[in-house]
């Protein structure tokens, strides 16, 4: 589609986003991205780096309260991107916010997620909040990979409006490796540093 065509284009001139599949390959096994988060680039310059068939069966999440406030910016998402909308504000109490991830796993195809909710300040990530953990459980045939986006703070850091033109890197790590019984602390501190450990 010319949005996505576009939109990968504006990244890769801004930011280069280069893969580097340092523990990893790009492959058709079905995926959990998960990634550090510091920019509103972050999004396009992660699904920019996959290889365009794995681009084809792979969603980023995107958060309603913030894409879905417009028609323009669910245009852009949901049909420049191909993401999926969550609801964070959670506005009806019995419903799983995750409930529509669960459905794209269920029918085969990978997710790219933020596991701290927000974008951060710092390059490394902050605390993970419980949605990786949740997703691992439900559907423990995904390969769980870590990914560092490089540089992106330094283009388009919270707060900013405009991007600063700037090399950076996409980094893919080794699958996250399911422990049996680990609780949900200790699976997302190892989530965590395992996305940490991918930027050294």
């Amino acid at each position: 589609m010319w949005l996505s065509t576009l939109l990968i284009g504006t990244v890769r001139l801004l930011v280069g986003a280069t893969p580097r599949w340092i523990g990893s390959a790009p492959t058709d096994a079905q995926r959990i991205y998960f990634a550090n988060h510091t920019s509103h680039i972050d999004t396009v310059a992660l699904w920019s780096a996959l290889p365009p068939a794995l681009r084809a069966r792979t969603h980023p999440v995107a958060a309603a309260d913030y894409w879905g406030t417009s028609r323009l910016k669910r245009y852009i998402v949901l049909r420049g991107l191909n993401a999926v909308l969550i609801d964070r504000s959670r506005t009806d109490p019995n419903a799983d916010p995750l409930q529509p991830l669960y459905e794209v796993l269920e029918q085969g195809d990978s997710l790219i997620i933020f596991p701290e909710g927000t974008r951060q300040y710092e390059p490394l990530p902050g605390p993970f909040k419980s949605g990786l953990f949740h997703l691992a459980e439900r559907c423990p045939q995904v390969e769980l990979i870590p990914v560092y986006l490089e540089n992106l703070n330094r283009s388009m850091p919270k707060g900013s409006f405009m991007p600063v033109p700037i090399a950076s890197t996409v980094r893919f790590g080794a699958p996250l490796q399911r422990i049996a019984n680990e609780d949900k602390h200790a699976f997302l501190n190892r989530a965590r540093d395992a996305v940490i450990g991918v930027s050294k």
